[in-house]
């Protein structure tokens, strides 16, 4: 009888065995992709109260890694302290606590931002609203792991490939998040969606309690016998801090970059990030030693690329330029990560690991979201990173001995031959290449990226021809346009130019024109009277033809708004007895419009002095505005190529629609280099029972010249009723608009970025 027993109870551990590593995968596959599920779905839900700022995003990753940071905190200290059965209970109980904030949503009474302090106010949104789900998320993985650890299953002994396993569900998720959750559902499903999940998991994680219930040794105080020599030191600690703060600081870097001048969107957004997660996996699986080498090799191939991306022509595609920051942004990541890996201490320090390594996250991201932003007033922490990146290559020896000032020495002669021309010095030898001139600064990046490549093996001096490379570009970048400011704010970075000749002024957001004033005439004396209509608001361009429209459905004096100030060009359409109201989210704008004295803007100044200026995101602003007061509205709120979605949905036409006069005109401002908007346009006008004509400038408009800073484009004018496009059904180049009854409607809860981005590329 007593072997009956005994062999029943052998066989109950035994499935109990069996059980332990499917139930803690699954356990912390579906924590880890809810995780990371979580953060492109709240950020989106955030974005409209920022008007689309892709620094939104930024902010949103520090919040992320702080979190990240407290949960592995956590998990250490139960695991430390903790009996087993202890830790099962209260972890279960803060899961289950978690449950009150379901489904996620923005905290009520945090409905609009500050005028200031813009990014504190956004981290206590966030703290708020998901704080706690996310932090019961965030210490999973590490606690599953080190429960896992101490139990009998034989894979116990080296539980870090769960960790590859947590990053495999981030990466699932965050690439299904583009690709198929937010193409094919709403907000308030996903969230739905998400807390279904949430709940899903509070009963895996009962199931791993269950099974290490009767455990007595979950209470990890003291290593294993031989384990006590590998305690991490405070050195080691350092340096993995290092190695995980700066591909963490790349990643805010790069993505804040590429999704400036296209959209911020979770498209754009969880690239980089299921990337920088696929880095983990690859480096904590069974090939990581392949696959550090690898990436050593290929690294500074993709640097190479990177670095001439900015300089020579043919890289104008978006997804070429996304391809090559997206893959030297990988392979950086991976050199960085595998150094990590290697690095790693035995199991018994797993979790005191995996805080050193949040912790450096939580550093990088903070230095870069939220300490650059406030020292550069360019975005000087991406290419600072990269060399920083190239530090952490195997190989790092500093030059020393008897060749040690012979190198340096031999460097410093090769900075000033590549930097001086740029500041009009001459240099001996070279006065053939055009110093001073691109062609110059373009064969001394090409032979500094050869040089590169071939030194590559030292990190030292690679790390340095890669940092003159960046100097180079950036000294040389004034020869064409003159800086005069450069302005850094929560929603990107602003350039005052002049023109190369000196006849325009020229203001740039990220790395399009927002606006250009004649300064002088064509044969270089001052010019004086009223401004002279540039850009995209020239006397006979598409918007300016909806304004005499306006004004003829009017017949008389009209009320306009804008959404997007840029210089306040448009203020020089305003006739006497006309009013025109602004609104405009960014307080450096503001400046740089109403300023002519410092910045030389004077279209405001000189044309509409009276302009009523609102801060704050225009859907929140124009909302609060009088019914039918407005006979014209005009939405331009583009920073940089990048768009406010929320400011093209049919619930924003809705409000538009709501403030316009009876016989008032939208006019939408869609001019892309990457998205095709006007079928999107389409189908939310007819969503609102309005139609829609569009304008594609082209060439037999004499008025257009680059040179005079006078740009086509595509404009969309909306009306209620056909008959109130007047003479712009006869003028030319304004067509009917099709619905395109395939695509979805954009609204608040849906929107498809990358099928505009592939109609664009498809030449719709």
């Amino acid at each position: 009888m007593n072997a009956k027993k005994t062999s029943s109870a052998k066989a109950t551990d035994g499935s109990k065995v069996g059980a332990l590593l499917p139930l803690f995968t699954f356990a912390i596959f579906v924590s880890a992709a809810l995780l990371f599920l979580v953060q492109p779905m709240f950020a989106k839900m955030v974005l409209p109260k920022f008007g689309g700022t892709p620094a939104v995003w930024s902010v949103a990753m520090v919040f992320f890694q702080t979190v990240l940071l407290a949960g592995y905190a956590y998990a250490h200290f139960i695991t430390r302290h903790l009996q087993g059965r202890q830790a099962v209970i209260v972890h279960l109980a803060i899961m289950a606590v978690a449950i009150i904030f379901l489904p996620l949503g923005i905290a009520s009474g945090w409905n609009r931002p500050p005028a200031s302090g813009e990014a504190i106010w956004l981290l206590g949104l966030f703290t708020v609203s998901i704080g706690l789900p996310f932090f019961a998320l965030s210490a999973n993985g590490p606690l599953l792991q080190a429960w896992f650890a101490r139990t009998a299953h034989p894979a116990a002994k080296d539980p870090y490939f769960l960790y590859a396993a947590s990053n495999v569900g981030s990466f699932l998720a965050l690439l299904a998040y583009p690709f198929v959750v937010e193409p094919l559902t709403r907000l308030q499903q996903q969230t739905f969606g998400w807390s279904a999940g949430f709940v899903l998991l509070i009963a895996l994680i009962a199931g791993c309690g269950y099974l290490i219930w009767n455990t007595k040794d979950l209470k990890a105080s003291k290593p294993a016998k031989g384990e006590t020599e590998g305690k991490p030191t405070w050195s080691e600690a350092a340096v993995w801090v290092a190695l995980a703060a700066i591909p963490s600081g790349l990643l805010i870097a790069v993505t804040n970059h590429i999704s400036t001048d296209v959209a911020a969107v979770p498209f754009l957004w969880v690239v980089p990030l299921a990337l920088y997660l696929l880095t983990f996996v690859l480096v904590f699986s069974g090939l990581a030693a392949r696959v550090h080498q690898a990436a050593v090799i290929l690294q500074p191939l993709f640097i190479a690329a990177l670095v001439a991306s900015q300089v020579f022509e043919g890289f104008d595609s978006i997804f070429w330029i996304l391809t090559i920051h997206i893959a030297a942004f990988f392979f950086t990541a991976l050199v960085c990560h595998g150094e990590l890996a290697r690095l790693r201490p035995a199991p018994a320090f797993l979790t005191e690991f995996y805080m050193w390594m949040s912790a450096g996250g939580m550093i990088g991201g903070i230095a870069a979201a939220l300490i650059a932003p406030q020292i550069f007033n360019w975005v000087a922490e991406y290419p600072i990173l990269i060399v920083l990146a190239l530090l952490c290559r195997p190989g790092w020896v500093w030059p020393t001995g008897r060749f040690g000032p012979v190198f340096w020495l031999l460097l410093g002669m090769v900075a000033a031959a590549v930097l001086a021309p740029a500041f009009g010095y001459k240099v001996p030898f070279l006065s053939d290449l055009a110093p001073g001139t691109y062609t110059y600064m373009k064969w001394a990046i090409g032979i500094l990226l050869v040089a590169s490549i071939l030194i590559s093996f030292d990190s030292v001096k690679y790390a340095y021809v890669i940092a003159l490379c960046f100097l180079t570009i950036k000294a040389y970048e004034n020869i064409d346009s003159r800086t005069r400011y450069t302005l850094r704010s929560f929603f990107g970075v602003h350039k005052v130019n002049d023109s190369y000749d000196g006849r325009f002024r020229v203001l740039l957001h990220g790395t399009t024109i927002h606006g250009a004033q004649r300064m002088m005439t064509n044969d270089f004396k001052p010019y004086t009277g009223r401004p002279e209509l540039t850009t995209y608001y020239y006397k006979s361009a598409a918007i300016a033809q909806a304004v005499a429209q306006a004004r003829a459905n009017k017949n008389g004096p009209i009320n306009y708004a804008v959404v997007g100030l840029g210089t306040g060009t448009l203020a020089c359409h305003k006739q006497e007895k006309d009013s025109v109201s602004y609104y405009e989210i960014d307080p450096t704008t503001i400046e740089i419009a109403t300023n002519p004295r410092r910045y030389g803007f004077s279209f405001l100044a000189q044309c509409a002095p009276d302009a009523k200026i609102t801060l704050g995101d225009a859907r929140l602003t124009i909302a609060e505005a009088q019914d039918g007061i407005y006979d014209l509205i005009v939405i331009d709120a583009f920073s940089s190529d990048a768009i406010p979605i929320h400011l093209m949905t049919k619930e924003a036409v809705e409000t538009y629609k709501r403030k316009l006069a009876p016989r008032g005109i939208l006019v939408m401002h869609i001019s892309n280099r990457h998205l095709e908007l006007a079928s999107v346009v389409a189908g939310i006008a007819d969503a609102n029972g309005m139609v829609v004509r569009t304008h594609n400038t082209t060439q037999d408009d004499t008025e257009v010249s680059d040179d005079d800073y006078k740009f086509s484009g595509t404009v969309t004018a909306i009306v209620r009723k056909p008959e109130d496009f007047g003479a712009l059904d006869e003028a030319k180049h304004w067509n009917d608009e099709k619905v395109d009854q395939r695509q979805w409607v954009w609204t608040d809860d849906y929107s498809n970025v990358l099928g505009a981005m592939i109609r664009h590329s498809r030449g719709y």
